[in-house]
């Protein structure tokens, strides 16, 4: 039983998702984009940038748009923009 109650709106909440920029040659391969994201939708990518470090590649499509990699990262390597949701439509019959 990981949760036993629902917010009353959860129907109503509309999640804001996002999706992952990276600078790769600007990155100097410290982590903390990895480390720190919430929702780890990030991983050390197994290609060298032209620094010869390892840069971060985006694995999942979970990212909220948080911005914390941003704030996080010393070389302004990493951004995040919105993602319009596009909901589908249920046709009745």
């Amino acid at each position: 039983m990981k949760y036993w109650r629902a917010p009353l709106d959860t129907n109503e909440i509309q999640v804001i998702r996002g999706k992952v920029y990276i600078i790769k040659d600007r990155c100097k391969g410290c982590g903390y984009c990895i480390e720190f994201c919430p929702r780890e939708v990030l991983e050390f990518s197994k290609e060298f940038n032209v620094k010869g470090y390892h840069p971060p590649v985006v694995k999942s499509d979970g990212c909220l748009n948080c911005h914390y990699c941003e704030l996080l990262c010393p070389e302004f390597a990493i951004y995040t923009k919105e993602v319009e949701v596009v909901e589908k439509e249920e046709h009745a019959g």
